[in-house]
This record gives C-alpha cells, structure tokens and sequence, in this order.
C-alpha cells in the first residue's frame, strides 16, 4: 500500500533504536574533517556514498568507526546532534531516545565533558520542539573491564542519560558477558535496553532479559526462530525496536518485502519502527516507515500501531505517554 509521505511525517511517534554516530551525513563528514585537520578514506562526497555497502554488520562498523573519528570539538558533537533532531521532528518524532558510544570517542581522547556537553547543547536547544535524552552505549566487542571503565568514567555526565545499552558486533559476544556492569548501571538509577537478535541466535535475545534485566530489546527480529521465546515476548509484551532498512542493509533479510514485521505484529509483538544509523542505511525514521509501509502494504491503522507502540515503548514518564498515545490516537 503507497503510504504518502505527508501523512507519514505527520504520524506522531517516538524514534527509539538510533546511533547519534550513525547519523553523520557525508557532507558533514567531510567538513568537519576539512575544519579539524583530518584526512579521509575516500576522494569526495560521491565515494564517501558509494562506499556505505555493507556485507555484514562488521563491514558496516569499520566505515562507522572511521567517520566518528572526524567529531572532535564540542561543537562538532552539537551539530551533529542538532541535524538529527531537525530531521526527527519533520519526520513527526515526538520522543527520541538516543544512543551514542563513548568508547569510540573516549579511545581517540575525546572527553566526556566535550561529547556529552556538545549533545546536551543541541538537546536543550531543540526541547520545545522534541522530547529526547540519551542511552551510553556498551561496546561489546570490547570486554567488560572496558564496559566497567566507561560508566565509571560517565558517573560525573550522566545527565540526560536515562539508560544503558549493548550495541557493536554480536555473533560471539553475548549478553551474558555484561552482567556485572548492568548491575553496576541499575545501581545508579539507569534503566537497560540491549542490541539482541539482530545477527546473534535467539538464545542472545532471553540472555539479555534474564541476564542483563533489559525492558526493551534492540532489533530481536531472530525471535521467530524460537516459538517458546515468541511466546514468552508476546505475554510480557516486551517492546522491540525493529529496523528494517537496517535489517535490509546488513544482509539480515534479503529485502523489505520479505522482512518478518507483519509475522511479528501477528504473534503479539510490541514492535516499533526506527532507523538505527540512517546516514548509512538509506532513510531517516519517516522514510522507514513509508518505505517499509509500501513494500509490506501496510495500511495506515498497523502504522498507527506502531506509532503508539513506539510511545509505550518509550521511558516517558506515565503522564506525558499518556498524552502522546492520545495525540497519535488522533491522527
């Protein structure tokens, strides 16, 4: 069904599952590289694009990790920031909870005070705009000495930061690995989400509620494989943060028309639509709903499901999500 993007970006609704490093447009790339001294990979603009095809989700992260390297100053980091949530409110996102990765900033000598500062610049810039705090990001390719580090490191910066979470490569890392710092984060007052069952088995996705004590599961499309887990995610309505033109770029379903979105609202499932890293994956959160929307033929009432799960799915408090369900109930 052709979803018009007009109606689309008016949807309102929450962007749950996004990379603020993921959201680096080539242009700015190459600018703040030219401002800070820095010599690219690539020629220009053009190849810089043509180089965002990606294998796996390890192909991906070796270009991801080369354009962070460009956001050095605390400015750098605001407008960064400041670019995704002007494309987030034209595309009708009411909430954002925002992931970013301080090891990958940390490990090239970029402080906290200069990464956290520049995202709350633009934050409170946009906030009568757009509701949005940040999720410090785990890198689990790295090991939990590192993990324990970094929050040790963030305890003076943690505001805006409303949780934790697991992203980086997955096959071979599991969640279990990480219990020890999400107790630590639990004991500071943050809440937990994990990257599970996007490359990894569906075993990764029950270790990361059971293990880690998450309240949301980043991706979890590999559920299916597992009917008990199904089951299981179904009753206890735990949300998912889906991402289909992620799932589609990185080769973990051949194409939208065959992504297992409407299998997963069938069974039950608490599932959102988001963009993960945008700059990299073809479309921005309005984009993925309309795109994923006209090759599922979905119609507008499933996206208006989505949408509210999405504001469910949100670390609102009770009563701002009560009003933002209204409002996409009125749409």
């Amino acid at each position: 069904m052709k979803i018009e993007p007009t109606w689309v970006n008016a949807l309102p609704k929450a962007e749950l599952h996004v990379h603020i490093e993921g959201t680096l447009e080539p242009e700015m790339m190459f600018s703040l590289a030219q401002s800070n001294g820095i010599e690219l990979p690539f020629s220009d603009i053009d190849a810089a694009r043509a180089a965002y095809h990606f294998t796996d989700l390890q192909s991906f992260l070796d270009i991801y990790y080369q354009g962070a390297a460009v956001l050095r100053t605390r400015d750098d980091f605001a407008a960064l920031m400041a670019a995704y949530l002007d494309r987030a409110v034209a595309a009708g996102v009411r909430r954002a909870e925002i992931f970013f990765d301080p090891q990958a900033h940390t490990g090239r000598g970029v402080g906290y005070e200069v990464f956290m500062g520049g995202f709350r610049d633009a934050i409170e810039a946009a906030a009568d705009r757009v509701s949005a705090d940040l999720i410090l990001c785990f890198l689990r390719h790295l090991p939990l000495d590192a993990a324990m580090a970094t929050l040790r490191e963030a305890e003076p910066h943690l505001d805006g930061v409303i949780a934790v979470g697991l992203d980086s490569s997955e096959t071979g890392h599991p969640p279990h690995q990480f219990v020890e710092v999400y107790e630590k984060a639990r004991g500071l007052g943050l809440r937990a989400v994990a990257h599970a069952g996007e490359e990894g088995p569906p075993v990764y996705i029950s270790s990361a509620l059971d293990d880690l004590g998450v309240e949301r599961i980043d991706h979890g499309v590999r559920c299916l494989e597992d009917p008990d887990l199904v089951a299981r995610l179904s009753r206890d309505q735990v949300p998912l943060t889906v991402c289909p033109l992620s799932n589609v770029a990185l080769r973990v379903v051949p194409d939208l028309g065959s992504h297992p979105l409407p299998e997963m609202l069938a069974e039950g499932l608490v599932v959102s639509i988001n963009s993960d890293d945008p700059a990299y994956f073809g479309g921005y959160v309005g984009t993925s709903y309309e795109r994923t929307a006209t090759e599922l033929d979905l119609d507008h009432q499933t996206l208006r499901t989505i949408a509210a799960n999405s504001v469910r799915s949100s670390f609102l408090d009770p009563v701002a999500k009560e009003h933002l369900l209204g409002v996409v109930g009125a749409h």
